[in-house]
């Protein structure tokens, strides 16, 4: 099959047209919850609109059908060499990642990019763009396991932990529900707007996540801590990470000796420290929503120590955010300069990414 010419992949420029085209790439093994969080946004406004402004296409490298990680298979709509013309492209990132079979993956990505098409990256799709070069010298994100991963292995890309990113003509995200975030921030770029973005994301029972918000991991999921007393000791050393409370005041925060908190001997309370002093370094004194419900259960405890300083670290941001402006040669929006690279990640899947890089040449 001869290829599509180049001039046939984009459409007319963003601001003369009412409609966008999303070209989906599912690899094998594919994330069906990040395909869905990209395709149900487009489907929703499509409804709050009353019209088709939003259209998404499946492809594939061969067409046919395509097994998900959990093994649902989708079928493509399309081989990409047969992919019809598309504003935007997103590859849905595989898990594990393939060790051959991506040079002609990374070929039409190389292709798309040169016919200026902006270029989207969903979980480990963000490698799949790197291997081929397509993030250099732009901001990136990826899902916290692999954050480390993706930083060291490509030391052009500026890899942040925001949970989506929007650079110019590059946008990626995180796993799992991330997308949502993602795909709901574009739709306040042309032709949709904040508005839609905004009932979109009530349809969908989720509170918008801006560009600036970090993927964390609470401690409390990652400790082996489960009982109730513990747990609530955790949550609100998780509340204060800037200003850390002492074994005494979180004690009297929940009405318990010192001691108890403590109960569990000093492996426990070492451990706790270490936890404590980890998400602290890690996170910076970022934002932590956990806080809101923390300070309104004190609220109801009345003044005590700690009361004060917690309530002046809680997030007061807005409940959507939209930093970026509508960039002239694309559909959707570019961001300014305000990059932020925060390091000390869990990477549980750092090894994850096979030396792939040579299959273009092969």
């Amino acid at each position: 099959m001869n290829p599509v010419p180049d001039a046939a992949y984009r459409r007319a420029p963003a601001q003369q047209r009412q409609s966008l085209v999303f070209g989906l790439v599912v690899v094998p093994n594919f994330s069906l919850i990040a395909l869905s969080a990209c395709v149900d946004p487009l489907r929703l406004a499509n409804q709050v609109l009353g019209r088709a402004a939003y259209q998404s296409v499946l492809l594939s490298v061969d067409g046919g059908l395509v097994p998900s990680s959990d093994g649902i298979q989708v079928m493509a709509q399309h081989s990409l060499a047969a992919a019809p013309a598309l504003d935007v492209v997103f590859v849905i990132g595989p898990n594990p990642i393939p060790k051959r079979g991506l040079r002609p993956l990374t070929l039409w990505l190389k292709k798309m990019a040169a016919s200026g098409i902006p270029l989207g990256g969903i979980d480990t799709g963000a490698y799949l763009m790197a291997q081929a070069g397509l993030l250099d010298g732009y901001r990136s994100t990826i899902h916290w396991e692999d954050h480390e991963a993706l930083a060291e292995q490509f030391p052009k890309i500026v890899v942040t932990q925001h949970f989506f990113e929007v650079d110019r003509d590059r946008y990626t995200c995180s796993g799992g529900v991330a997308p949502l975030d993602l795909m709901t921030y574009l739709l306040t770029q042309t032709p949709g707007s904040r508005q839609l973005a905004n009932e979109v994301a009530n349809l969908l029972v989720v509170e918008r996540r801006s560009l600036t918000d970090v993927q964390t991991v609470s401690i409390i999921h990652q400790s082996r801590v489960t009982h109730p007393k513990a747990v609530e000791a955790l949550r609100l050393m998780e509340a204060n990470v800037a200003e850390p409370l002492t074994v005494a005041e979180v004690a009297q925060l929940r009405g318990l000796a010192a001691a108890a908190v403590g109960g569990g001997g000093a492996a426990w309370r070492e451990g706790a420290a270490l936890r404590h002093c980890a998400l602290r370094r890690q996170r910076g004194g970022g934002r932590l929503a956990l806080a809101r419900a923390v300070a309104h259960r004190r609220a109801d405890q009345g003044a005590g120590v700690g009361m004060r300083r917690a309530a002046q670290h809680l997030d007061a941001r807005p409940l959507f955010d939209d930093a970026a402006g509508v960039h002239d040669d694309h559909p959707v929006g570019e961001l300014g300069d305000h990059a932020e690279v925060v390091g000390d990640q869990h990477d549980r899947r750092a090894g994850a990414f096979p030396e792939v890089a040579q299959q273009v040449e092969d």
